[in-house]
């Protein structure tokens, strides 16, 4: 319901009564004097008076006054009167014009005034949000009421108390690449954060760090540039690498990974990102301060990274590790395996990968490798256990992600980004997933400790044969 309040200002008889009526505190309309007012219509709706409910005893006791009873009255009489048909349509009328008569300051107008100036303080009620909620396409929660208040500091307040800090609650994520001078070069990735923000009930929004400008030299050449750069990655809730070729920004991303390790912020790297999260634990735990990757360094003496193709190894074309693949899980309590039990996805792969002969070094240090393919000597997932999220993928999980049906390990950097992976990951153990060969509880094949069942399960899990494994 609308409500057109029309109102005169210090002169009367302009014609307000032409289109609504007059405000008089008479009972009987009907008796009132044509010579004063005109033919007096008098209108279906009846109603009571502030002293018939006193004399009722509907005040139990209490002294009736001007403020609040009479202004309650008019209020209720209005809403009663706006809420009856009026034509053989079912249902109140779209609108509902009130006149506000006689002249600004009249004391008989007086009650009146007031009343309509509290009217307008009034709350959408509920049948009014559900009909917006309807007709926008906004939820009902979303929906929020900024009525008149008397100080502007009370709407701070008043959104307060609706929740709508809840309804607009950001997720920072800060991207640092090589790229960001063009945000299309990163769109499935921006896609797929954006799909895990509104499963998260989160607004995304993306600082983009140029991954050289948080290098030393940045610092020498361009103040300023450094100083932004390592203040978008210092206010982020989360940080989030993303692939790329070539050592332009590589020592920058190593950085971040650093930051994000030290401060427990969450992480996930992507393809190279993995790669330079686990050239910098080597180098800040494992002490080898020339760890890096062949592709950077071909001649590092601790390379973290090789050059592993599945074709030629003299030749770059045609040796990128293309199409889905299995990665195997290398039990069921990792954090991805539980967010991968709630969403399943294809993935891709690279031909760059972390040294399989400094894999143990680099778990007895601490980090977990929790995915692996076939073979078990491509490293396919890389986390740190006792971290908030600390997640790196060799694959591109980007690329499945959708609507409704975000990327497991972009759906958790956001919810550890914004307090809800807990809550998230207990529900990995049951949740059953939308899969491209139909319906299925994700099921797994696990390494290591997993236990035989006596109907041949490993923990009572099965192969999907989906082209994932967990």
């Amino acid at each position: 319901m609308k409500y057109v309040l029309v109102t005169g200002g210090v002169v009367s008889g302009l014609g307000k009564g032409v289109t609504a009526s007059n405000p008089y505190l008479n009972s009987d309309a009907g008796t009132m004097s044509p010579f004063e007012h005109g033919e007096v219509f008098v209108l279906d709706d009846g109603g009571e008076s502030v002293i018939d409910k006193e004399r009722r005893g509907d005040y139990l006791g209490q002294t009736v006054q001007v403020v609040p009873h009479i202004t309650d009255a008019i209020q209720e009489w209005i809403e009663r009167v706006a809420a009856i048909p009026v034509d053989e349509n079912e249902g109140p009328a779209d609108v509902c014009v009130i006149e506000l008569g006689g002249t600004i300051g009249d004391i008989e107008s007086m009650p009146f005034i007031e009343a309509l100036g509290q009217f307008s303080y009034r709350e959408l009620d509920g049948n009014v949000k559900e009909k917006l909620s309807r007709f926008c396409h906004v939820q009902i929660e979303n929906i929020i009421t900024l009525y008149d208040v008397s100080n502007i500091w009370h709407v701070p307040l008043l959104l307060r108390d609706q929740k709508a800090h809840e309804a607009i609650l950001k997720v920072r994520i800060a991207m640092v690449g090589k790229y960001t001078g063009l945000t299309d070069s990163y769109l499935s990735v921006l896609k797929a954060l954006l799909h895990a923000s509104v499963a998260c009930h989160r607004k995304l929004c993306v600082d983009w760090v140029p991954a050289s400008d948080l290098e030393g030299a940045t610092a020498e050449e361009n103040p300023d540039s450094y100083e932004n750069a390592w203040k978008l990655l210092k206010g982020a809730d989360g940080i989030l690498v993303p692939g790329g070729f070539g050592d332009r920004g590589v020592e920058g991303k190593i950085l971040a990974a650093k930051y994000a390790r030290e401060n427990r912020i969450p992480f996930l790297g992507i393809c190279l990102g993995m790669q330079i999260a686990v050239i910098e634990f080597a180098r800040s735990v494992l002490g080898l301060r020339n760890a890096n990757s062949t592709e950077f360094d071909p001649n590092t003496q601790n390379p973290c990274v090789i050059f592993m193709p599945e074709g030629s190894k003299t030749h770059m074309g045609g040796t990128m590790r293309l199409g889905s693949r299995r990665t195997y899980f290398q039990g069921s309590s990792s954090k991805s395996a539980k967010l991968y039990m709630l969403n399943a996805a294809d993935l891709k792969g690279s031909i760059f990968l972390v040294n399989p002969d400094m894999v143990q070094r680099l778990e007895d240090a601490g980090l977990s490798f929790t995915g692996k393919d076939e073979t078990g000597r491509r490293m396919e997932i890389v986390e740190l256990p006792n971290h908030p999220y600390f997640v790196g993928v060799q694959f591109h999980p980007e690329f499945k992600s959708r609507p409704g049906k975000p990327s497991a390990v972009f759906l958790g950097l956001v919810a550890a980004a914004c307090g809800q992976l807990d809550a998230l990951l207990k529900k990995g153990a049951t949740k059953t997933c939308r899969m491209s060969n139909g319906s299925s509880t994700i099921k797994g094949h696990l390494y290591d400790n997993a236990t035989k069942l006596a109907n041949g399960s490993l923990d009572g899990i099965y192969r999907n044969g989906n082209g994932l494994h967990v």
